[in-house]
């Protein structure tokens, strides 16, 4: 299979989790790619994420808003872009169930400002639509049954039918327009730099302050768990090798239930298992995502190279040695940072 090699490459939502985790491996790995961050800097985007590429010279960020039409537009010719990474979106499932309108206008419209931009400026070679997982629904405990690309899209939560939204409008752009569209759905990101509103990084935090750790319901939902640089090495794939029109799940085989992961952190850190809380569970808790990534394997030769144990063991060692990370966004200070930012171009 041809390798695709980008130039120019638009990262959306680059501060936050999974987008720095990606910038910063194409900016470290890739000096000859020019690599253009855009983020709004919302709650959950960070400039600190980026404190390790700073000063690099093929790395440009600018904060600003997918939404934006003309920036968008303005950034694809003065920088040439021939690539677009749309890692840009509302996230956090309870956040999507107590305000369930900004998740339909930054994950749909969002993405269809950038699609339209993007099909107008006849340049992109790829556009890369970086979805997830939940957009199947849920499986059953004792189901045999993983995710595939064929499996029935089955959205259950605001954010999962706002992500699915954005997959399809995303695929049309392909199939009406041309547009060399590819989608990627992952399983559960974990590792460094992500916000501790998410499971792991809030456990972590909550256990190294001693404070409770609160577990939804029974905590036997089960998560399918990938760590972050091997998603993003598989986004790469999909970006280089993957066939346009296609949908390509990555997961690495990581299913644990949530108390499992809970207990884990909890041993690792040489803490009483008493620091557990079960709370009420959320509204319509889906019980399993597995992801089936036999698709990516065979076809672009991805395999993940961090299995969960290994993985949990290098996000708590990352967490515990970057205290000062957790304590800017507890503290507040690292909003006032991004506060300052400029828009920039």
């Amino acid at each position: 299979m041809a390798t695709y090699q980008p130039q120019s490459i638009l990262v959306t939502g680059g501060a936050g989790f999974i987008g720095s985790n990606f910038v910063c491996k194409i900016v470290e790995e890739h000096p000859d790619i020019r690599v253009v961050n855009l983020d709004l800097l919302t709650y959950a985007g960070n400039l600190d994420n980026l404190d390790g590429i700073a000063g690099a010279p093929n790395h440009v960020f600018v904060k600003g808003d997918i939404l934006d039409a003309a920036l968008v537009s303005d950034l694809l010719e003065k920088h040439e872009i021939d690539s677009i990474v749309h890692f840009a979106a509302e996230s956090h499932v309870d956040r999507s169930i107590t305000g369930p309108a900004v998740f339909v206008e930054t994950n749909v419209t969002g993405s269809l400002t950038l699609l339209r931009c993007a099909a107008a400026c006849g340049r992109v070679q790829r556009f890369v639509q970086v979805g997830t997982d939940e957009v199947y629904g849920a499986l059953a405990l004792d189901s045999p049954l993983k995710f595939r690309e064929d499996s029935p899209v089955a959205p259950r939560s605001p954010y999962s039918a706002s992500k699915a939204a954005a997959d399809f409008v995303a695929l049309a752009w392909h199939h009406t327009y041309g547009l060399p569209v590819l989608v990627t759905r992952s399983s559960n990101n974990y590792g460094p730099r992500q916000f501790p509103e998410k499971l792991i990084p809030l456990m972590i935090h909550s256990a190294m302050n001693d404070k409770p750790l609160p577990v939804y319901g029974d905590g036997l939902y089960v998560r399918d768990w990938i760590y972050v640089r091997d998603n993003c090495a598989a986004i790469w794939s999909v970006l280089t090798r993957g066939r346009v029109g296609e949908v390509y799940n990555i997961g690495a085989n990581g299913e644990r239930p949530n108390i499992e992961v809970v207990r884990t952190i909890l041993a690792q850190l040489g803490k009483p298992p008493s620091l557990i809380r079960h709370v009420e569970d959320r509204p319509g808790h889906d019980r399993r995502y597995a992801i089936d990534g036999t698709k990516i394997r065979t076809e672009l030769g991805w395999a993940p190279e961090m299995d969960f144990d290994a993985g949990i063991r290098h996000t708590i060692e990352w967490y515990s040695a970057n205290r000062r990370w957790l304590e800017r966004i507890a503290s507040g200070a690292y909003r006032r940072r991004n506060e300052a930012a400029t828009g920039g171009a």
